[in-house]
């Protein structure tokens, strides 16, 4: 780790001097060798840099979203070229090119990051040395090795030696529970936000690759924090704690503003959305209107819940517009009672009523109604009982009242013996 922290030496000269900056302000409220002080000033640099970081975040939403609907064809691509593993690479750029996606941009963050962390590890390591770097000199190296945060000194780790620890004047026990809650938190707070990415603001009902490798990834990167942090200093875990308090809060915040299409976050922003436009009769906000835009510049290629939240909008009598407002709409009303009507399937009929109904739809056909038409069959069957039988012939409905054990069908003449 402190030879990987030596490669980001170029950038510990700023990163001290925000650190001393901060340092200041708060050393004036809290006292300038309190732990408060020096603690605070390592989170007003995260927050500094997360700041500046907002247009890469945006960036990596884009990206990831892009991935996301990319996945069934980047599927068809590798389906279709599978033993040609060049011209699958050439296809894959190709569709990157055409969709302006580019896949490192959901890395952007982390990689932009990674210059600071390891210049402030250096920075604390420097300090636990009783080294001076960057702006700091020996005045505010003694301050900082003397700050604790809840008894642990900021540059001591949870792997450093009872001697070591001791020359920094706390106790190995302090140290090694203040890093193990910490750590624990670390790791929570990256499951956590990875486990609402993934249950809240993905897309289920495309089932891709990518969505497993995002799920592997939600049980992966902690355990690999909670292995890299027993090597961090307290100042480094508060650095990263802190950074992973703030993308979780700015993924909810993203997660609830402009959720994915098709994921339950999106069902429950409309949700939000149609009870906004009941009880005010318009939509409100700038940032929904440019949620109806989209919605109605899809047109057909709506998903499910664009097109609930289009039929609720149609039972109060409003119809979404192109400029993201919404009008009264008389034929919405009645569009929306068509759509929403459910078909019911006739229940199933036994055999007698089938019989039953179909003797009723013969007997009414051609306009006679059921008295006549079993007149006009009893009339019919009369005429056919005058007319003589041909001998020898069993009559049709005989065979039917044969007892049991008599030959069906013409008999010869019984033998004189058994008359």
């Amino acid at each position: 780790m402190d030879t990987i922290a030596s490669l980001f030496s170029f950038i510990t000269w700023p990163v001290s001097w925000v650190i001393v900056q901060f340092h200041k302000l708060y050393g004036a409220i809290f006292g300038p060798d309190t732990g408060w002080a020096w603690g605070l000033s390592i989170v007003s640099l995260v927050v500094l840099i997360r700041i500046c970081l907002i247009p890469l975040f945006v960036k990596q939403i884009k990206s990831t979203r892009n991935m996301q609907l990319l996945q069934p064809k980047m599927k068809a691509i590798q389906e279709r070229y599978k033993s040609d593993k060049q011209r699958q690479s050439e296809e894959m750029m190709k569709l990157y090119k055409e969709t302006g996606t580019n896949p490192l941009s959901s890395c952007l963050p982390i990689l932009a990051q990674s210059p600071f962390f390891f210049a402030l590890y250096h920075v604390l390591s420097a300090i636990a040395s009783n080294k001076k770097i960057g702006v700091i000199d020996q005045s505010l190296l003694d301050s900082a090795r003397q700050a604790h945060i809840f008894g642990a000194p900021l540059a001591a780790k949870f792997m450093d030696s009872a001697e070591k620890v001791q020359s920094l004047g706390a106790s190995l026990t302090d140290v090694r529970v203040v890093t193990a809650v910490m750590i624990v938190l670390m790791s929570a707070s990256q499951f956590f936000t990875q486990r609402q990415l993934m249950t809240k603001n993905v897309d289920l009902t495309v089932k891709t690759p990518y969505m497993q490798q995002q799920k592997m990834l939600m049980y992966i990167f902690p355990v690999i924090f909670a292995v890299m942090g027993i090597n961090f200093p307290v100042g480094v875990l508060v650095y990263w704690l802190t950074t992973n308090v703030w993308t979780m809060g700015q993924q909810m915040y993203v997660i609830n503003q402009n959720p994915t299409p098709g994921s339950k976050a999106q069902d429950h922003y409309l949700e939000r959305l149609l009870k906004s436009v009941t009880a005010h009769g318009e939509v409100r906000g700038r940032t929904r209107r440019n949620t109806v835009k989209r919605i109605v510049a899809k047109g057909p290629d709506r998903n499910d819940i664009e097109r609930k939240f289009v039929v609720g909008l149609a039972k109060l009598g409003l119809a979404p517009q192109e400029d993201g407002t919404v009008a009264k709409s008389d034929t919405a009303i009645a569009d929306a009672e068509g759509s929403g009507a459910q078909r019911r399937q006739p229940k199933r009929q036994t055999k007698s009523q089938r019989q039953t109904g179909a003797a009723h739809l013969g007997g009414t056909k051609d306009g006679v109604s059921g008295e006549t038409a079993s007149k006009t069959s009893l009339q019919k069957g009369a005429a056919q009982g005058a007319k003589p039988k041909p001998a020898g012939k069993a009559a049709s409905g005989s065979s039917r009242q044969a007892k049991s054990g008599q030959r069906k069908g013409p008999q010869g003449p019984k033998h004189p013996s058994k008359k």
